[in-house]
Order: structure tokens, then sequence, then C-alpha cells
């Protein structure tokens, strides 16, 4: 599936245990965006080892997890307003393991 709108990567380390309606929750009222746009929502656990994609797709969410069992995933640092914006390329290699470059 490919990404209609922006692709954010949440700054904080995010629990993992948290679900659709958890990580829904952080998008509203932590971040002050709307969990229903085009906008994919990346989270990451304290370890960089585990990320969870939220995305609205027509008529539902979409959540997808990743584990690695070596390494972690390379993880830009936030603008001055906290947000990090990624291009579906950098979503790409966020997801084959390797380094994000901006």
């Amino acid at each position: 599936m490919i990404p209609r709108g922006a692709i954010y990567l949440v700054s904080d380390i995010t629990d993992m245990r948290k679900s659709i309606d958890g990580l829904s929750l952080i998008v509203a009222d932590v971040l002050e965006m709307d969990p229903l746009s085009s906008v994919w929502f990346i989270f990451c656990n304290r370890g960089k080892d585990k990320i969870k994609i939220l995305f609205w797709d027509t008529n539902g969410f979409w959540l997808y997890y990743r584990r690695l069992e070596k390494g972690c995933f390379k993880w830009t640092k936030p603008t001055a307003s906290g947000h990090i914006h990624i291009s579906t390329q950098q979503l790409n290699l966020l997801l084959c393991k390797r380094a994000i470059k901006q």
C-alpha cells in the first residue's frame, strides 16, 4: 500500500502495547492532528526495534507492526516544530532497516 498523504514519524517514544484507539488518541491529543486524515503516522518504541504505522483508509484504520530481530530502525531528528516529515522513498528505506538521510 502506498501513502496518499504526508508521512510523519512520531518523535516521542510510544508504548507498543497501544492499539488503534490508543495511537489515534496520541495523534489527536498530542500531535493535535486528525487521525482520520490521509496522513500515515509512524510510532517507535524505546529500543527502536519495533514500529507501528497507523493510517485511515476510506472506512477504517490500518495498523502495521514491524519488529526487528537484530539492529534498530534509524530515526531522523525532529524539526524545531517537533515534527518529522519523510517521503515515500524514505519510508521504504525505513522499512528496509536502512538509515533515513535528509
